[in-house]
């Protein structure tokens, strides 16, 4: 029998009449705004927890209700479906609400006019789309059970949107001193991918040579003394307007290797899927990263043969810009 601690899903089973239609459509509302996800045809997952058991518990009394059968219960999972394969469907969702609301504020900064701030009736709009887009990011945060990668680029995009229409004020960055840094840990968020991958290589590459690295879940983590957070939630170095965090890191050290410029682009093209720079290298790279992170499922394996690649790449632009 399984010990009822062990399960870490709800999962909630309905059967829907055809007719109405608009009960359907409406049941399936409901179970995003909860930020639900299909694990199979008419069956939706949850985290375990007392109020995603109390949300679900709703929906299944409407779904009576409306003539409809539905059955809630939770489950560890054995065999068909992994736990971080149900982890990996919740991260797809809330990077596609992420992708949206990126390109939303990526619209919102083509329609500011160009080279002079905003007037002030252009400001009073601007602020007003700005705090529509900040409520929907913390809508999403909110249902971002597992620490989707698109968050810090949205959340980027959004604070310089802030910064340039006067609705909060910021001031650049500093450059940070190498002394300052050293002998510290970095953390980031599990299950590194291409900016964390070429971030952590950069840090210990060009800013400290002896640096370490721990791997969390991010929304729930609280840095210890000694401590450096990137590319993650309320992190120090992530992602900055339309930066990604490897551009970051490279902007507040004050790094001038021209080496790292191609590679920035290269990285940037990959996380942030805006083709600004269209480098015509990035494809095989995001392809070689989608290999590693199928290869190796420990952070470290990802990052020692992560590593290689952006050492090889770094001299390979090195040698080009002699």
């Amino acid at each position: 029998m399984t010990d009822p601690a062990d399960c870490r899903w709800l999962l909630l089973f309905h059967q829907i009449p055809p007719k109405p239609n608009y009960f359907r459509v409406k049941v399936w509302r409901r179970l995003q705004r909860l930020g639900a996800v299909a694990v199979k045809n008419a069956v939706y997952a949850l985290p375990k927890g007392e109020q995603a058991q109390e949300d679900l518990q709703w929906v299944l009394r409407e779904i009576a209700e409306g003539g409809g059968d539905a059955t809630l219960c939770e489950v560890k999972l054995i065999d068909g479906l992994t736990d971080p394969e149900v982890e990996a469907l919740f991260q797809r969702a809330r990077d596609a609400d992420y992708a949206q609301l990126a390109e939303d504020a990526r619209t919102l900064a083509q329609s500011l006019p160009p080279r002079r701030k905003p007037g002030e009736e252009e400001r009073a709009q601007a602020a007003a789309e700005l705090a529509r887009l900040a409520r929907r990011l913390r809508e999403i945060e909110a249902l971002d059970f597992f620490g989707a990668s698109g968050r810090e680029a949205a959340a980027g995009l959004l604070g310089a949107l802030a910064a340039r229409v006067g609705a909060e004020a910021t001031d650049p960055a500093p450059n940070v001193r190498l002394a300052d840094v050293r002998g510290r840990t970095w953390v980031t968020r599990k299950g590194i991918h291409v900016d964390r991958i070429a971030s952590a290589w950069l840090i210990r590459r060009f800013i400290d040579p002896d640096a370490r690295f721990k791997y969390v879940a991010a929304r729930s983590y609280r840095p210890a003394a000694g401590e450096l957070r990137f590319d993650m939630f309320e992190a120090e170095f992530t992602h900055e307007g339309d930066r990604c965090t490897f551009e970051v890191l490279v902007q507040r050290f004050g790094l001038k290797d021209p080496a790292l410029g191609p590679i920035a682009e290269i990285v940037h093209d990959i996380d942030l899927k805006d083709g600004k720079f269209a480098r015509p290298d990035a494809e095989g790279v995001a392809r070689i990263i989608a290999g590693l992170g199928l290869a190796h499922r420990e952070d470290e394996a990802r990052l020692q043969h992560g590593s290689q690649l952006f050492e090889h790449l770094y001299h390979y632009f090195r040698r080009k810009q002699d």
